[in-house]
């Protein structure tokens, strides 16, 4: 990744962007950067989401902060990849990993052996604006193989509206993010999913507003 690149895109476009136009209620931040390494799983409306918990990180961890996001959809051209890769610093993943030749969670094992902070969307793709579709079980798969490192549930609101699927007008939205406690493998996957499930949905009910309207 080029990092110098990196931060002046966070700096000097994300952060304006996010602080004077989308505008952002954070609750529990102290919460996201509790542990390294760990993993960060949130439900997913708009491409806006990543680069909104980005700005909630602290510059000198941003470099270790990688968002897994659809090869398919990344990689599909040179000048999208290279900014993927080198500004945004995602690690691709397929989204049919029963289709993948190679190890789908490899780079995502690897990432989290060298102390990195991993940021996935177990949705699989943006959703319909403020509707919470069911998790994906694949972060069960990498939360298995990995028990010692804890997995921290964010819920979002707003930013579906603020940018839509499909959309590239931004439209000023004020937006919140709840950041919950870690969960751990606990050593069956339907239990976990349904741990994490909760979680969500739990953070989703401290929003004062009906997260789903």
């Amino acid at each position: 990744m080029n990092h110098f690149l990196r931060y002046l895109w966070f700096i000097f476009v994300m952060r304006p962007l996010v602080l004077l136009i989308v505008g952002v209620n954070v609750r529990n931040r102290e919460k996201l950067i509790s542990s390294k390494p760990a993993i960060i799983v949130a439900n997913h409306n708009s491409h806006l989401d990543t680069m909104v918990l980005a700005t909630l990180f602290p510059l000198r961890l941003l470099k270790i902060f990688r968002p897994v996001a659809a090869m398919d959809y990344f990689l599909k051209n040179r000048l999208l990849a290279w900014f993927a890769l080198r500004i945004i610093g995602i690690i691709p993943i397929s989204r049919d990993m029963r289709k993948s030749k190679e190890d789908p969670l490899g780079q995502c094992s690897e990432a989290l052996e060298r102390g990195e902070i991993l940021m996935l969307f177990p949705e699989g793709t943006r959703g319909e604006p403020e509707r919470l579709a069911s998790f994906k079980t694949g972060i069960a798969h990498l939360a298995k193989r990995r028990p010692d490192i804890p997995v921290i549930p964010v819920f979002m609101h707003g930013l579906g509206k603020a940018l839509p699927r499909g959309e590239c007008v931004l439209v000023p939205f004020f937006c919140d993010v709840v950041v919950g406690d870690p969960v751990h493998w606990s050593g069956d996957r339907t239990a976990f999913m349904g741990e994490l499930d909760s979680a969500i949905k739990s953070l989703a009910s401290e929003i004062s507003y009906s997260p789903w309207e």
